[in-house]
């Protein structure tokens, strides 16, 4: 019989999605906490960060909980594609430490030096680097080395930050989260134009239907380009006309290839549904960012927060919530607390994106609203996904 830690550490997945969810609801509690004792005239002692708590929370959601999903995803799904062993056992373990580490030295930086806090948390996306490209290695396709460098992107992403606290550079954390926010949108355009359709193929089948999505490869094409092409605009510029019309041209493409997965014929089948809402707020995402640079009444946090709370929260929430049960031999069936959750990151997002632009008088109590419905999501899946990702697998793997 295969011990907690041999069946915990089997596969990517596991710690890191947990680790996703667990994360991903303390780091909104803890930037609530503070957000309503500072609102109330209060005031912390003292804060364990040496940055704001602004900068805090906007690095952990992206390089702590986002970072923690696309590890746990490549790291199970890399190894399917090219048949190679997962990383497993003491490897991954220590792969998870890595990770810990980071979280670490980010969330206690006001008590050491800039340089040990980069040295922790730069240290772990280079070496989930190098166990992908070993995973490539294996079975080489040219479809998927898209990854490696959207790893160096991350890890460039990140550098940036610490740069700017090192005195280096000026203006590296808004650059270095802006970069990382646009190439989780790069990575929902890849793998969402994916898994979106092949799923809801699978499932339309399933029932006997004979309308199935349309996947257009030159439009899949011409989507991913695009949001590339946006990010690598939105570095140096960010205001330009120019990077305004792409992300315009990116949502409408990408608007083109949802329309084509016949998304509206999966409603009752929520963990089908929710991915093909994962997508549409990477549209939405994508044509507020564009309204915001063009145009002068939406604001540029309005459409982050699409792009993350909705697009990276959502999509991140739906693979997780799939995988889980798929990897350790469950049927794809889940349970209504699932759909609970589904709905809850859906509606912190609409909340997020929706309050400040029209109820501004309401902005704290919409931020708290959001705040607490993504909690909750990640809340439920955490407990929901325990004894799935912590426990033996069962039967044949879906």
């Amino acid at each position: 019989m295969k011990s907690r830690f041999d069946i915990f550490f089997s596969y990517g997945f596991r710690p890191f999605f947990l680790f996703c969810a667990i994360w991903g609801a303390f780091v909104m509690a803890a930037f609530l906490l503070w957000l309503g004792v500072s609102h109330t005239d209060g005031q912390f002692i003292s804060l364990p960060i040496a940055m704001t708590p602004f900068v805090w929370h906007a690095h952990e959601m992206l390089f702590g909980f986002a970072i923690a999903a696309v590890a746990g995803f490549l790291l199970t799904a890399v190894p399917s594609w090219t048949g190679a062993r997962a990383v497993h056992g003491m490897s991954l373990c220590v792969l998870s430490i890595l990770w810990l580490l980071g979280r670490i030295g980010f969330g206690f930086s006001a008590y050491w030096s800039v340089e040990v806090t980069a040295a922790l948390d730069l240290a772990f996306i280079p070496v989930l680097g190098v166990f992908v490209i070993g995973a490539l290695a294996k079975g080489w396709s040219k479809r998927n080395l898209i990854f490696v460098p959207l790893l160096g992107g991350f890890f460039a992403a990140n550098l940036l930050v610490h740069l700017e606290f090192m005195g280096v550079i000026d203006t590296g954390i808004e650059v270095g989260h802006r970069l990382a926010v646009d190439l989780l949108a790069l990575l929902i355009a890849i793998i969402g134009g994916r898994v979106v359709p092949a799923f809801t193929t699978n499932a339309l089948r399933r029932r006997g239907e004979e309308k199935l999505p349309v996947n257009r490869a030159p439009l899949n094409v011409a989507g991913i380009i695009l949001v590339a092409a946006l990010t690598i605009a939105d570095i140096g510029y960010p205001d330009a006309t120019a990077t305004g019309w792409l992300a315009y041209a990116a949502a409408v493409v990408n608007a083109m290839r949802l329309a084509g997965w016949c998304g509206l014929r999966t409603i009752s089948e929520p963990i089908v549904a929710v991915l093909h809402v994962g997508f549409a707020w990477l549209v939405i995402g994508l044509g507020l960012k564009g309204g915001a640079i063009l145009g002068d009444t939406l604001s540029a946090a309005t459409a982050l927060h699409a792009l993350t709370a909705g697009a990276a929260g959502t999509m991140i929430l739906a693979v997780m919530s799939r995988a889980a049960l798929g990897h350790t031999g469950r049927p794809l069936v889940i349970r209504s607390a699932t759909v609970f959750s589904y709905g809850m990151v859906t509606l912190g997002a609409l909340i997020r994106v929706v309050a400040p632009v029209f109820f501004p008088a309401y902005y704290n109590e919409g931020m708290l609203a959001a705040g607490f419905s993504w909690i909750a999501a990640f809340v439920i899946f955490a407990i929901v996904y325990w004894p799935v990702l912590t426990g033996p697998r069962v039967g044949r793997e879906a």
